[in-house]
C-alpha cells in the first residue's frame, strides 16, 4: 500500500514542457478537477497553488518544482509541477529522476520547442513513459496536426492519436474520442461537466481516416491484435488501450491528447489518460543501486516489505519547519521516530516529522511507502542524490547529476556585519539548488556566484534580498570559462624544503594530456606502484585535482585533462604525503604551462521567434554576435524561428535587443549546447582585461 492505496493505483508524474507552454495552467485544471482546490488559480493573476514563491507570481513563471498530491477515478496522483525555463533545469532533471511517467504539454502553435527536445530528451535518458498533451487550442494558429507532426520529426517519437480537434482557434469547443468514436464537448464555462455526443457529420470522413491510422499504430505493437486486425476484426477499445498502455511503458508509443487548460477543455480526458496509460511503481524495473561494502549492484524492488531504499531529490528551506528533504521512497517504508542511513555520507539520520506535500501546503503523515513521495524534517547531512536505507541492508542508488553553471557575478555584502549573514544565506541556496555554485576567488577574495543563466542568478540575489533580509552589491555577469591542454607535455618537480620547521622531500615525473569534452579528469599511475607507495600516488593525485581547480591561463578550471605519473622517488626519513601534494600540484602546472594551453567558452542553442518582416535585421545581428544560424523555419501566422549556435559572452542583455529590433513582438530560449575554443584575439582580450 502507499498510504492506503494500492501500489498499481499510484501514478507518479511530471508535468514538464517547454516555456509558456501551459504546464503550470494544466496542473491549476487538474487540482481543481480532482477535487483538491475549489476555485482555480491563474498564472497572470498569481494565484496558482504550485507557483507559490514572490518571483514567480511576480514574473509568472515556473521556478521550483512543486510537489502536489490528488485523487482520480480511485487512483492516487503525485504530481510535480516543473518549471519551462532552461535556466531551472536542475528542476526538471532531479524531478525526471524520481518519477514513473510524464505529461509533456505542447503549445498546439509552435509544436516543439527547444526546451520540449530537452526535457524529452532528460525523460528517454532516465526511461519515462511520455504522454502528449496539445495545448492551446484556441489560440490564433492553432494547428493540432502540425504540433503532432513536429513531435514525429523533431523528436524521432511515435505519436499515437488519441483524439481529434472539434472546431479550432476561437471555435474549438471539444473532441472526438478515437476509440470510443463518440464526441467529448464542454459546454458550462467552468468545464466541469464535459458532455458525450455524436461525432459530427462534417467530421465523420476525417475521424475514420485518422482512426485507421491510430488503430493501426497500436495493433502494430502486440502480435495478437495483429492478427485478428488482419483477419478484418473490429478490436474493442478496452484492447486497443491494454495493448496502447503496454506499448506507452515501453516506449514504443507515445498517446497524444489536446484542449485549451485555460479555457477548461480537455483535462479530465488527460487524467484519464494519466490512469489509463502512464506507470504505477510495480510497473517500473526494480531500482538498481551499489552494495557499498561489497562493490556488487543490488536490487529493490517496489515491495513495503523489502529494505527501505530511497531517494533524496531536493531540499527546501521551510520558513516554518526548517529544512525539508524531498524523497521518493522506492522500497520499503519510512515511519516519524526511526532511524536511516545514510551510506553516502555514512550517516545516521532520525527522521523527526515526516510530510506529504500540497505545494507551499503540507499533510504530516506518520509513515511513507513504497511509492510514495513526500519530505522529511530533521535530517542534517543528507543532500540531494543521496540515498536513505535500513542500516542493515546498505545501497547507493545512482545520484543525479547536473550540468554545470556557466555565467558568474561577484558579491559582497553592503555592510561589514551583513557579511556573516550572506555567508549563511548563500549556503542555503546553495543546498537547495545544485546548479548554484558558490567559491571565494584566492586572488581577489570575492565571493563568486555561478548559475545556469542571467535569469538564475537574478532569481537567486532576489531571494537573498526577500527571504534573508541580506543587502549585496553584484557586479554584472561574467562568463563561466574553462580551460583545457591541446597537447601532451611532462615535467618533473624536486620539493626538498621545510614545512612546518621539518624536512620535506618528495620527487614527482608527471604528463598531462587533453581528453574528449565532457571527460572531466582521469589520473592513472603508470608506474603500477613501482615508484611510491600508494598513500603518496593518492596525494600526487589530490594535489593534481586541487590544481585543476585553476587554470594557468585565466585561472578557470581545467577540464578535460589526463594525468599520467611517470616516476617517484621518496626517502623514508622526510617524505610526506603533503609534500607530495604540493609536488603533485607544481608538477600538474608546470605541464599544463607546456601543454599548449586553450581556453574554452560556452556556446548556446538559440532559438529566436520573430515575425517574418523582422527576420533579416535579427540574422544580421546574430551573425555580428558570431552565431552560427543552423535554420530558419516557417511557422503560422507569418512567424519564423530561426535556430543557432552563438557564445554566451556575445549574448549579455539580448532580451532588451531583440525586443528592440521587432517592435516588441520576438522572444528567444536558449541553453548550453557545448564548450569550444576561443580564438587567439578574443583570448588575449579576456586573459588581459579587455571585453568579456
Amino acid at each position: 500500500m502507499a498510504g492506503s492505496w494500492p501500489l498499481e493505483r499510484v501514478r507518479n508524474i511530471g508535468i514538464i514542457a517547454h516555456i509558456d507552454a501551459g504546464k503550470t495552467t494544466t496542473t491549476e485544471r487538474v487540482l481543481f478537477y480532482t477535487g483538491r482546490t475549489h476555485r482555480m488559480g491563474t498564472v497572470d493573476e498569481g494565484t496558482t497553488v504550485t507557483d507559490w514563491m514572490v518571483q514567480e507570481k511576480e514574473r509568472g513563471i515556473t521556478i521550483t518544482a512543486a510537489a502536489v498530491t490528488c485523487f482520480w477515478r480511485d487512483h492516487q496522483i503525485n504530481i510535480v509541477d516543473t518549471p519551462g525555463h532552461i535556466d531551472f533545469t536542475a528542476e526538471v532533471q532531479r524531478s525526471l529522476r524520481v518519477l514513473d511517467g510524464g505529461v509533456v504539454v505542447f503549445d498546439a502553435v509552435a509544436g516543439v520547442e527547444p526546451q520540449s527536445e530537452t526535457v524529452w530528451r532528460q525523460a528517454r535518458s532516465f526511461g519515462v513513459p511520455l504522454i502528449a498533451f496539445i495545448n492551446k487550442m484556441d489560440k490564433l494558429g492553432a494547428d493540432y496536426a502540425h504540433a503532432v507532426g513536429t513531435i514525429r520529426e523533431r523528436l524521432g517519437a511515435n505519436p499515437v492519436m488519441l483524439q481529434w480537434p472539434i472546431g479550432r482557434e476561437s471555435s474549438f469547443r471539444g473532441v472526438v474520442d478515437l476509440l470510443e468514436m463518440h464526441a467529448v464537448v464542454w459546454v458550462d464555462e467552468l468545464g466541469k461537466l464535459p458532455q458525450i455526443e455524436p461525432i459530427p457529420d462534417e467530421l465523420m470522413e476525417q475521424v475514420l481516416e485518422v482512426r485507421e491510422r491510430t488503430v493501426e499504430q497500436i495493433v502494430e505493437t502486440d502480435e495478437e491484435l495483429t492478427v485478428r486486425y488482419l483477419e478484418g476484426e473490429e478490436i474493442p477499445p478496452a484492447d486497443l488501450r491494454r495493448a496502447l498502455r503496454a506499448a506507452t511503458l515501453r516506449g514504443e508509443l507515445t498517446p497524444v491528447l489536446c484542449g485549451s487548460a485555460l479555457r477548461n477543455k480537455g483535462v479530465q480526458p488527460l487524467l484519464d489518460a494519466i490512469v489509463d496509460y502512464l506507470p504505477s511503481p510495480l510497473d517500473i524495473p526494480p531500482v538498481e543501486g551499489e552494495n557499498p561494502y561489497t562493490g556488487k549492484t543490488e536490487t529493490r524492488p517496489a515491495d513495503v516489505d523489502a529494505p527501505l531504499a530511497a531517494l533524496a531529490f531536493k531540499v527546501a528551506s521551510d520558513p516554518y519547519v526548517g529544512r525539508l528533504v524531498y524523497i521518493r521512497i522506492y522500497s520499503g517504508k519510512l515511519k516519524v521516530g526511526s532511524t536511516v542511513y545514510n551510506p553516502g555520507k555514512k550517516r545516521k539520520e532520525r527522521i523527526q516529522k515526516l510530510l506529504r506535500m500540497f505545494a507551499r501546503d503540507r499533510e504530516e503523515v506518520k509513515e511513507l511507502t513504497a511509492g510514495d513521495i513526500g519530505a522529511v524534517v530533521g535530517l542534517k547531512h543528507t543532500f540531494t542524490g543521496d540515498t536513505l536505507c535500513t542500516p542493515s541492508a546498505p545501497i547507493i542508488l545512482e545520484p543525479i547529476t547536473f550540468p554545470e553553471p556557466v555565467i558568474f557575478v561577484a558579491i559582497e555584502p553592503k555592510t561589514a556585519a551583513d557579511q556573516d549573514r550572506m555567508d549563511e544565506a548563500l549556503r542555503r541556496l546553495a543546498e537547495e539548488d545544485p546548479t548554484f555554485v558558490v567559491r571565494v576567488d584566492e586572488n581577489t577574495g570575492q565571493t563568486l556566484l555561478s548559475g545556469m543563466g542571467e535569469l538564475h542568478l537574478e532569481i537567486l540575489v532576489d531571494r537573498l534580498v526577500r527571504e534573508f533580509h541580506v543587502e549585496g552589491r553584484v557586479s554584472r555577469p561574467r562568463v563561466a570559462y574553462r580551460e583545457t591542454v591541446a597537447a601532451r607535455a611532462e615535467a618533473e618537480v624536486v620539493f626538498d624544503r621545510p614545512m612546518g620547521g621539518n624536512p620535506q622531500y618528495a620527487r614527482v615525473r608527471l604528463a598531462v594530456e587533453p581528453m574528449p569534452s565532457g571527460e572531466g579528469f582521469r589520473f592513472e599511475d603508470a608506474t603500477r606502484g613501482r615508484a611510491l607507495p600508494p598513500e603518496f600516488v593518492k596525494a600526487v593525485e589530490e594535489g593534481c585535482r586541487e590544481a585543476m581547480e585553476s587554470g594557468v591561463l585565466a585561472g578557470y578550471p581545467l577540464v578535460d585533462v589526463k594525468v599520467v605519473l611517470l616516476d617517484g622517488e621518496w626517502r623514508e626519513e622526510v617524505s610526506t604525503e603533503a609534500a607530495f601534494k604540493v609536488a603533485g600540484s607544481m608538477a600538474f602546472r608546470e605541464a599544463v604551462e607546456r601543454a599548449e594551453p586553450v581556453l574554452l567558452e560556452p556556446v548556446m542553442d538559440l532559438e529566436a521567434v520573430v515575425p517574418e518582416a523582422f527576420t533579416g535585421e535579427v540574422i544580421g545581428d546574430l551573425n555580428a554576435r558570431g552565431a552560427s544560424i543552423i535554420s530558419v523555419t516557417a511557422r503560422p501566422d507569418g512567424i519564423q524561428a530561426i535556430r543557432a549556435q552563438v557564445p554566451l559572452a556575445k549574448m549579455f542583455g539580448y532580451a532588451t535587443d531583440i525586443r528592440s529590433l521587432t517592435q516588441g513582438r520576438g522572444t528567444f530560449t536558449m541553453e548550453f549546447h557545448h564548450y569550444a575554443p576561443v580564438d587567439k584575439e578574443r583570448m588575449d582580450a579576456i586573459i588581459y582585461g579587455g571585453t568579456w
